[in-house]
């Protein structure tokens, strides 16, 4: 059985709900024919690249939030974190274009190294308040990974897996994502969101019950 996830690196949901459903995994009893592939999502593509901006700054403009109430909603996010088992501090980082770290996302699943890639630098954003938007960062994270420094470096240095980062969100566009997180069961079962463990084991469940074995 096959589940696509659809994210993005800066979405502290996609990282809750990632943790949510590995909890719902673990006790799945089938779960070592289960294949997990990371998918690209961005929730801003239109940031230019290279450019940071304050991210509650930036949550201020876009749900016009004064700087309380977004204060308030970041120590909400913390404490709903923390009671998943995730440190999260949220303060007063930055946010950026993601394109780049998608793309060594892609690098790292051809390595066999995406989910530590992936758990990797949403704990650095999240709990460590460094940067996914610059190529010193990127690299140093990167190769914490286990992947190799100078290959991430070519990537970054050119365009490589932008094409797969722009199908994947176009497929996700596609099957009506429209936010992240976004789960596909067996390419056949959509769910949208953060959703409870039980909520996933039931999707698990149900997908194993209606699996068809490919023919291939």
């Amino acid at each position: 059985m096959r589940i696509d996830i659809w994210s993005d690196v800066v979405c502290p949901w996609c990282y809750l709900g990632k943790r949510r459903f590995e909890r719902a995994l673990a006790g799945f009893e089938d779960r070592a024919g289960v294949e997990v592939v990371h998918r690209s999502f961005q929730l801003d593509p239109t940031r230019p690249k290279g450019q940071t901006q304050n991210r509650r700054d930036m949550l201020m403009g876009k749900y016009n939030l004064t700087a309380a109430q977004v204060a308030a909603m970041d120590t909400r996010m913390e404490q709903t974190a923390a009671a998943d088992g995730l440190a999260f501090h949220m303060g007063d980082g930055v946010t950026g274009n993601t394109f780049d770290a998608h793309r060594l996302l892609h690098l790292a699943a051809e390595r066999g190294q995406q989910d530590t890639t992936l758990e990797r630098f949403y704990r650095a954003y999240f709990a460590e308040g460094r940067s996914l938007f610059d190529d010193e960062s990127l690299t140093a994270l990167a190769v914490e990974s286990g992947l190799d420094a100078s290959e991430v470096r070519g990537v970054l240095a050119g365009d490589a897996y932008a094409a797969a980062v722009t199908a994947d969100t176009r497929e996700a566009h596609a099957l009506g994502a429209n936010g992240v997180p976004f789960f596909v069961f067996d390419h056949r079962f959509g769910v949208s969101g953060a959703q409870a463990v039980e909520v996933f084991a039931q999707v698990l469940a149900r997908a194993r019950e209606s699996h068809v074995p490919s023919s291939r």
